[in-house]
């Protein structure tokens, strides 16, 4: 059997994936998560791509989510005249909230948000297309705001702006967001991600329409802005997850700052039992190339290394010419990151005592795991909140998430070292759940007689949040099942 990759892989559906046989080979490759970007296309092409995602998931038997991006206050230009302009280095450009959106020159050009003049300063740096060019604000008026270019070049049509340093008013969600998360409601969708947010505030905004239109999905906080660095304990305990999405966020804080603040992110997150998504630019030439360059294998590398639960590609499968090559190549450099990692170590999610008794039972089992020749944890579970739990802690042992609800199964493909597999224990005699759970992972060539497991669960089969049990079991040994 080939070796199980804990780190998971999350890619982005576009058209390079609208071929049926090549979505195929993504799916059989090891993507798990599939992101559809809102901030492109009409809703109709985003329901036609979660529709082929699901239907040959489900031809091969394999358990995926699907991650809905909200666009978010990405702060624009607007078009120019001829589609794009030459910048030189010293000369003055205004950007202008007045000026018509199709008449952008080599001296001007329209600005999509109008409160920019107000939350910029003289001297202020803005970053124009993540980075590229890079004006100095001389003076501002109440619709203008007249920049001196630091660093030229090629602008094109809607590029984005940030503000060096961040500070930034655009609230989190516009309207389109909120139209959006209906929506990704009425999709199913399994995880939200909100863009651009700076407080926890902005999250619990976001849960409230996502109740108020009757969904349920997992919140995927982007850490983009410089405030959300600052905030970033808020945020994560108010989201289900987080995405370090290092384009804008290295913009706002500086390239050179942002390596040390993916490891602290993913190092809190941690401690809040929260999974983290590492993204942007990972293997940002196999776009173009059919394989990655040295440093974006190091790249990867360290962020497994860090104790990421998934790495992201972008462009690299949604407009790419070989997304499954892609891929593959991201799988390779997980295995072989996850055979150097300290995984022996033991690390709990909270330094303080543990408060639920699921939180004691996937301590306790994460501990016998790392001290005893363990072949798997079986954790029979109603929403996966135990696998998560359990997931926290570096280990070298696979953790099953097994459950009757495919909600819960499709959100454990987020977590490390957690694989999903449908299972109903509700109609099965509580004498034989052990025996029957332990038979699941045998007719999939899991396990074999004499392996050592620990299967996990609750007095009360199909109740929510009730895990108080483990029990060491070897398979094969009939009589040491029961119970």
């Amino acid at each position: 059997m080939s070796p199980l990759r804990r780190t998971k892989i999350v890619i982005t559906l576009g058209p390079s994936l609208d071929d049926a046989d090549m979505l195929e080979r993504v799916i059989l490759a090891g993507a798990v998560v599939f992101r559809t970007n809102f901030s492109h296309g009409d809703i109709s092409m985003h329901e036609a791509r979660i529709h082929n995602v699901r239907e040959i998931a489900a031809r091969h038997d394999k358990v995926v989510a699907i991650l809905v991006d909200l666009q978010g206050p990405k702060i624009r230009i607007g078009r120019f005249k001829n589609k794009k302009i030459r910048l030189k280095e010293g000369q003055e450009f205004v950007l202008d909230t007045k000026l018509d959106s199709q008449a952008g020159d080599e001296t001007t050009v329209s600005l999509g948000y109008e409160n920019l003049p107000r939350d910029v300063v003289v001297d202020d740096t803005l970053l124009l297309d993540d980075g590229r060019i890079v004006f100095k604000v001389m003076r501002v008026n109440p619709t203008q705001i007249h920049c001196q270019v630091l660093v030229g070049g090629e602008l094109s049509d809607n590029k984005g702006i940030n503000r060096l340093g961040g500070g930034l008013s655009a609230a989190a969600l516009t309207d389109k967001d909120r139209a959006d998360i209906k929506d990704a409601v009425r999709l199913k969708a399994d995880y939200i991600a909100v863009s651009f947010p700076r407080y926890a505030e902005d999250i619990k905004e976001a849960r409230s329409l996502l109740n108020a239109a009757g969904g349920n999905p997992g919140i995927i906080a982007k850490i983009e802005r410089a405030e959300a660095v600052t905030n970033i304990k808020g945020i994560i305990q108010a989201s289900e997850a987080v995405m370090i999405a290092r384009g804008d966020l290295g913009v706002e804080i500086g390239d050179a700052e942002l390596p040390a603040v993916q490891k602290k992110i993913i190092k809190i997150a941690n401690q809040f039992n929260k999974p983290v998504i590492t993204a942007t630019q990972m293997l940002e030439t196999m776009t173009h190339n059919t394989i990655p360059t040295r440093a974006e294998v190091s790249d990867v590398a360290n962020a497994v290394l860090d104790g990421t639960d998934a790495v992201m590609l972008s462009g690299e499968t949604a407009v790419g010419l070989y997304p499954d090559k892609a891929v593959a190549a991201m799988d390779r450099i997980c295995l072989s990151a996850e055979k150097y990692r300290s995984m022996k170590s033991i690390r709990h999610g909270k330094d303080q005592p543990l408060e639920q008794a699921d939180e004691a039972i996937a301590s306790a089992t994460m501990f016998i795991a790392n001290h005893v020749d363990i072949t798997a944890i079986i954790a029979l579970t109603e929403s996966g909140t135990t696998p998560l739990l359990m997931s926290r802690v570096n280990s070298h042992i696979p953790i099953y998430g097994l459950s009757r609800h495919q909600t819960a199964l499709r959100r454990m493909t987020l977590y490390r070292d957690v694989y999903p597999i449908y299972f109903d224990a509700t109609d099965i005699d509580r004498r034989v759940i052990n025996q029957s759970a332990i038979a699941a992972l045998q007719e999939r060539g899991i396990l074999k007689n004499g392996d050592l497991v620990i299967i996990t669960k609750g007095d009360l089969i199909g109740v929510h949040g009730r895990t108080n049990s483990l029990k060491i079991v070897t398979v094969g040994d009939l009589p040491n099942y029961s119970l």
